[in-house]
């Protein structure tokens, strides 16, 4: 990196610092975590390509005190998850953007994640079919190594076959990516949750279909979920070693 890439550099740091100092102040640890690593990581950087030796030193303690912020979040998450404690609550608001299946999961998503489990009642229309779609893209893509996917929903009978169509149209596709779909079928489905062998289970309130209906077809939003307005809904995150108990 050149002296020329300095400034970019330095405006994605402190834009990337700030969102997790945000993260931070309202209890969201784990997405605070991501952006505190991704954040020195580039101050790193940053300071490896500095010359004034003045500007070093500053760069210096704030990399010192960000890093210590990251590693008291970290002992913080890791004691809750010891003692089973840990929960956290994101609230969507009403459309609210920004909360693609990316943002939303990516935090919880590691190197060993293997097999995951959705239980959903509502993959059944046409968007929600594309909603779990997207889903399964987001898994491909992440850094993890997923080889299972395990779906629950209920049955539409009304809809000529297609429900069941598209999804053995999607488990053939994911097993070309070596990735298997087992997809069962329950009358009595009533609750969402999302679960991950990592330990790391996310309840939505409306499932995977808390984004709204595009305005049109050319819409921003139709394409990036990042972009799509929600419904209000809440998200609440636990780990394995807390739901035990319940």
């Amino acid at each position: 990196m050149t002296q020329n890439h300095l400034p970019g550099m330095e405006s994605s740091a402190i834009s990337v610092l700030k969102r997790a100092v945000e993260l931070d102040q309202s209890g969201r640890f784990i997405e605070s975590l991501v952006c505190y690593q991704e954040g020195i990581q580039l101050l790193i950087d940053i300071l490896k390509a500095m010359n004034d030796e003045s500007k070093r030193g500053h760069y210096r303690e704030k990399i010192k005190g960000y890093m210590d912020r990251a590693e008291q979040i970290k002992a913080h998450v890791n004691k809750a998850k010891e003692d089973a404690k840990y929960h956290e609550q994101v609230k969507i608001a009403e459309d609210a953007t920004g909360y693609s299946y990316e943002v939303v999961f990516k935090p919880y998503i590691s190197d060993a994640l293997k097999e995951v489990w959705v239980e959903d009642p509502y993959i059944r229309h046409t968007h929600q079919l594309y909603n779990f779609l997207r889903f399964c893209e987001m898994l491909l893509k992440a850094p993890c190594k997923v080889k299972t996917i395990h779906l629950l929903t209920s049955s539409e009978e009304s809809d000529g076959g297609q429900q069941k169509s598209a999804l053995a149209e999607l488990k053939h596709s994911l097993s070309a990516q070596g990735i298997n779909l087992d997809i069962q079928y329950s009358s009595t489905i009533h609750d969402r949750e999302i679960r991950f062998d990592n330990g790391w289970i996310i309840k939505i309130g409306r499932g995977l279909d808390y984004f709204k209906r595009p305005k049109g077809r050319f819409s921003v939003g139709y394409c990036d979920y990042d972009l799509r307005e929600c419904h209000e809904t809440t998200v609440d995150i636990f780990h394995t070693e807390h739901t035990k108990t319940l």
